[in-house]
């Protein structure tokens, strides 16, 4: 991150007693001791007590420059509250004395890892100007970002997490609206998907073996992957064909990587393998899948002759007993059903229905888990439930999903889908910087109605759009359920 930093740049490192000592001697060699210019200790005032040790109540930040004196420093002034400093105004200590998100607080998003809004505020004002990039590379539930809005400040935010992600959306459209209400400048923003999602619990080549011998372990752990999904899911491996491994009756079968999504060039690659080779069906069996995966996949690979299945991969797969037992199901990816009306120029767009098959836990290993006493939220048989177990050993399941439109949480609709392509810039073998098209378009959230800690209802019928002219549009609906996974599918209509 320091790497990334302007020339007047800072950065803030939050920690706990556990890491804080081991985080500092990194920084210092990664940024340079010298560059060291505060600890800052904020007191949170939560936290329990103990007869062994002193109450837990405050976490350390680290405070880094770019270059020597070189940093941008505009501390607050806040109220004296010594009686030797009554009546003036000082600089910010350094020791913030900022309490923690309370229950009832209007910015919680019951995301575990939250900070207060007031905290970051400090932060970044006394850091950047108005108009300044700042950045958070552990986004969680947005508050870097938020804060940053607010205060006409540009942002970048990342997260490994799709919740985290979901969570920051929202919680942004919300300040969007906010803004909005007040009369005070807004800008728009794009979600874009750049990372690996590990299952190191599968994958794992010991880096200290020499580099032949981790080649040679790589190969092997693929095999073994590959002939462990095809098997669970009932297919042949092949080897001849690109792009492909399986195949199951008439149908291809493609498994994607264990630590990865399937991207679009992956289905776009199986699809030209389909074709070339004259099959006219195969299934993608896959852990992940691109956020945004280009959404109509399907309806294009059916239009060239090819009958694509989009699968998700069920952790299960790994239970050799599940296996045994014939207990591993592939599931579709969700159904996604919604209904323009137009009336002249105008269209609205009503959600008609959503379909998910997730699978999570096995029923009878959660309820041995289970203490006397305790409960857990899970996925069985496709719905979300709650199983508990008194204190006697009854053991109850409350269904939590009784509707389709409880696995939604969020549903937005760009009324002119293919109207902003999406532009990439490259750096060519010479140097030289140009702009490229993906092929893909930006997904604009031009409406979206979403649930919030307190509101847990939904619109289910969009605001009215009116289009500039009449023609041919075609509108796209993204679905975000309660996993924080999306759906999109794009629709043709004809206004007049």
């Amino acid at each position: 991150m320091g790497d990334f930093l302007s020339w007047d740049g800072s950065i803030y490192v939050h920690c706990d007693w556990r890491l804080n000592s081991a985080i500092r001697l990194i920084l210092d060699e990664l940024m340079g001791s010298e560059q060291y210019l505060n600890e800052v200790v904020w007191l949170y005032g939560l936290g329990g007590s103990s007869e062994r040790y002193w109450p837990r109540k405050h976490d350390t930040i680290f405070w880094y420059s770019k270059i020597l004196d070189g940093h941008y420093f505009a501390a607050d002034r806040i109220p004296a509250t010594s009686q030797r400093m009554k009546g003036q105004d000082k600089k910010s200590p350094d020791y913030w004395a900022i309490p923690s998100i309370n229950n009832m607080a209007e910015e919680r998003t019951s995301y575990a890892t939250q900070k207060p809004e007031a905290l970051l505020e400090r932060v970044i004002r006394s850091s950047s100007k108005e108009g300044d990039l700042v950045a958070d590379f552990f986004c969680g539930s947005g508050t870097t970002l938020a804060v940053a809005e607010k205060l006409g400040r540009k942002w970048i935010g990342c997260d490994l997490g799709r919740f985290a992600v979901h969570t920051s959306r929202k919680r942004l459209i919300g300040v969007q609206r906010q803004l909005k209400a007040e009369g005070k400048p807004y800008r728009a923003f794009e979600i874009l998907n750049l990372g690996k999602y590990e299952r190191q619990f599968f994958v794992g080549i010991d880096p200290t073996l020499p580099e032949e011998e981790r080649i040679a372990q790589a190969v092997l752990r693929e095999e073994q992957y590959l002939s462990l999904i095809l098997g669970a899911y009932k297919a042949e491996r092949v080897e001849s064909l690109p792009h492909v491994q399986g195949r199951k009756g008439n149908t291809l079968v493609y498994v994607g990587p264990v630590d990865a999504p399937v991207t679009m060039a992956d289905v776009n690659g199986i699809v030209e393998t389909c074709i070339k080779q004259h099959w006219s069906k195969v299934d993608v069996l896959a852990f992940e899948y691109e956020m945004g995966l280009h959404p109509y996949v399907q309806d294009e690979a059916r239009a060239k002759g090819v009958n694509l299945g989009l699968k998700y991969i069920p952790k299960d797969v790994f239970d050799k007993r599940a296996i045994e037992r014939n207990q591993v199901q592939f599931y579709d990816a969700a159904y996604l059903d919604a209904q323009p009306v137009v009336s002249g120029r105008s269209l609205t767009v009503t959600l008609a229905d959503f379909g998910v098959f997730y699978g999570q836990d096995e029923g009878d290993q959660l309820v041995q888990a289970l203490k006397p006493g305790g409960s857990r939220v899970t996925v069985l048989n496709g719905q979300v439930m709650r199983v508990a177990k008194d204190k006697a050993g009854a053991v109850t399941h409350e269904q939590l999903t009784k509707l389709w439109t409880d696995w939604i949480d969020y549903w937005a609709v760009d009324f002119e889908f293919e109207s902003k392509p999406e532009i990439i810039r490259i750096v060519d073998a010479g140097g030289e910087e140009r702009e490229v098209r993906t092929g893909n378009h930006i997904f604009e959230n031009e409406w979206q109605s979403f649930r919030t800690r307190k509101e847990r209802k939904l619109e289910m019928t969009s605001a009215p759009h009116t289009y500039p002219a009449p023609g041919r549009y075609k509108i796209a609906v993204k679905v975000i359920d309660i996993f924080g996974n999306d759906t999109t599918k794009v629709i043709p209509v004809e206004v007049g």
